[in-house]
């Protein structure tokens, strides 16, 4: 079973920039593009845990902070020559305003 959890309004996040939480002991980065579209992934690198809160968003990819592996947003794969995936989970806009995470039941 998921539920979906209502995390903050779209405004809460930079453009280009995160906003964290953390679920079930679990801390999750929200980003937002400059075109507005807004992804959640789990606020760690595959490759050292940096966090990828601190990172530099582009386009539809976040840049880690300590050795700039990059990962797709939307798939929460590593771009390029690097190797790895990141957990990624769904995401909605809803009323133009509230973000809402959909997180697995534990």
């Amino acid at each position: 079973m998921e539920r979906w959890i209502d995390v903050c309004v779209v405004d809460d996040i930079p453009v280009r920039g995160s906003r964290r939480t953390r679920f079930n002991g679990v801390e999750i980065a929200l980003f937002r593009t400059s075109e507005d579209a807004v992804y959640a992934i789990e606020n760690r690198c595959a490759h050292k845990g940096g966090p990828l809160s601190e990172g530099i968003v582009h386009d539809c990819a976040v840049t880690c902070p300590l050795h700039s592996w990059v990962f797709d947003l939307a798939t929460g794969k590593a771009r390029g020559a690097d190797e790895g995936q990141i957990q990624t989970y769904p995401v909605e806009v809803r009323d133009g305003r509230a973000v809402h995470v959909r997180f697995p039941a534990r």
